[in-house]
């Protein structure tokens, strides 16, 4: 399994979550884990999710979910599961 650890940052609307989970169920990107809070009107989430299936390398992912939530006002950060693991070992 192929975890990818994705977050997303912004000041909350409508929709956030509808347009992220839209865009990983058309790429095959299956959520395993999902946290999301608002805070005085800011809106985080973070998501554990698995690409094995998808057909699109892990660069083209990270773009099109920059662009996307560029789009949307938010913004949102990949990482792979073994890169985000060291960089917050203690």
């Amino acid at each position: 399994m192929k975890k990818t650890i994705i977050t997303v940052v912004g000041k909350d609307t409508v929709g956030i979550i509808a347009k992220v989970c839209t865009y990983l169920a058309e790429n095959k990107i299956n959520i395993l884990d999902i946290s999301q809070t608002i805070v005085q009107g800011y809106f985080n989430m973070m998501m554990i999710v698995d690409t094995n299936a998808t057909d699109k390398a892990f660069g083209d992912i990270v773009d099109e979910l920059d662009k996307l939530g560029e789009e949307i006002g938010v913004i949102i950060k990949c990482q792979k599961e073994e890169i985000f693991d060291k960089m917050h070992r203690i």
